[in-house]
């Protein structure tokens, strides 16, 4: 019997180093928050990628003081996004009336960049997407900002 070759151990360990790496993973969801300043309400990177059952991913984020739900931020599908007055269990459709981002709620990609900027008074929120770099087909992601429209001291 031959011991393996150190040429044919090494191609080996490569092969298997190569179908571990290669597989397709499946891309999830998240944000990540790194917050600059204490004032703002939300701050970080949003990714919003494509699920292995053919749709982009969302992330609710409810803003509760006191026990008592304020409003909800829903981050993606993909170039989607939207802010609700309350929070409730059930999912809200971006293009209601009650999307307080409305008409306006899907940002547009124009030559590879996309950003908005709403003012919610009502809120006293303004809220910032800004298509990130890194963002590819399968993930886009975003640094999004949630700040009140007047800090308070």
């Amino acid at each position: 019997m031959h011991a393996p070759s150190a040429r044919g151990s090494w191609l080996l360990t490569a092969l298997v180093a190569a179908l571990v790496l290669g597989a397709p993973r499946t891309a999830a969801s998240q944000f990540t928050p790194f917050p600059n300043d204490p004032h703002h309400i939300l701050e970080g990177n949003w990714q919003s990628c494509l699920q292995p059952e053919g749709y982009y991913g969302e992330r609710v984020y409810d803003h509760v003081v006191n026990g008592v739900g304020q409003f909800e931020v829903h981050m993606g599908p993909r170039r989607e996004f939207a802010i609700f007055k309350g929070v409730q269990d059930e999912h809200r459709r971006h293009d209601s009336s009650d999307n307080l981002l409305a008409p306006n709620f899907r940002v547009p990609l124009e030559a590879g960049r996309a950003k908005q900027q709403w003012e919610i008074p009502s809120l006293n929120l303004k809220f910032t997407v800004t298509l990130a770099g890194g963002s590819r087909t399968d993930c886009e992601s975003w640094f999004i900002l949630l700040e009140p429209l007047q800090k308070t001291s």
